[in-house]
């Protein structure tokens, strides 16, 4: 499992993006309404920034900001014993923040990441031989204090490990070898697309495809 104790699973940020980019795709195949997604990625967040994202719609969220300097993750599972809302008013967890390279000052001021609702944050700069996190006192007596395994595990960028998931989420059986496809990012076709979902075609896909960059 990959959690901010143990991130040697979690791949580099240009791996991770094309597995984030992956998600995305067979998601918007699997599930045409956007608002029944898990995943989501805009590859045109800024001029020189992407961005990944994932939602439960049950409260929990995880945010991946792609730039030129790295990648920058924050995770808020709101049933974490870590959580900001533990106590009145809500206080994040001392350390989450508090060493983030200046390279990603930016993350902690944009709006869109909901910075006051964070369990955890993990970074990688090009460069770093490894994902960093910040010096945490972790809260004893939960095996996931801050929720990042439950979140950050389904990025291990194993085909296997999202087709697990989207069977159980989508109620469907799918084929292995096509998502793997997706995941290997080859050519989008109709064949392929229909083998994953026969309802949905190319063309519906189109504005998808390009807001994820796929």
């Amino acid at each position: 499992m990959i959690a901010t104790r143990d991130l040697s699973q979690l791949p580099g940020p240009d791996a991770l993006r094309q597995a984030m980019q992956s998600m995305a795709m067979l998601d918007a195949i699997l599930s045409p309404d956007w608002q029944g997604r898990y995943y989501s990625f805009n590859c045109n967040w800024s001029e020189r920034e992407q961005m990944g994202s994932m939602r439960d719609g049950c409260g929990d969220d995880l945010h991946a900001h792609f730039g030129p300097e790295g990648c920058w993750i924050k995770g808020f599972a709101h049933e974490s014993p870590m959580s900001p809302f533990r106590e009145t008013p809500p206080k994040v967890w001392p350390g989450i923040y508090d060493t983030v390279p200046a390279e990603f000052a930016g993350c902690l001021k944009e709006p869109a990441f909901q910075i006051e609702a964070g369990t955890f944050c993990v970074w990688h700069r090009y460069g770093d031989p490894k994902w960093q996190v910040g010096a945490i006192s972790y809260k004893n007596g939960s095996p996931d204090p801050d929720g990042s395994s439950k979140l950050l595990s389904p990025f291990d960028g194993m085909p296997g490990t999202y087709r697990e998931w989207a069977e159980y989420y989508y109620e469907c059986e799918l084929d292995i070898e096509a998502v793997d496809n997706v995941f290997r990012h080859e050519r989008l076709t109709s064949r392929l697309v229909n083998r994953l979902n026969p309802f949905v075609t190319l063309t519906d896909l189109e504005q998808d495809r390009r807001e994820i960059g796929y």
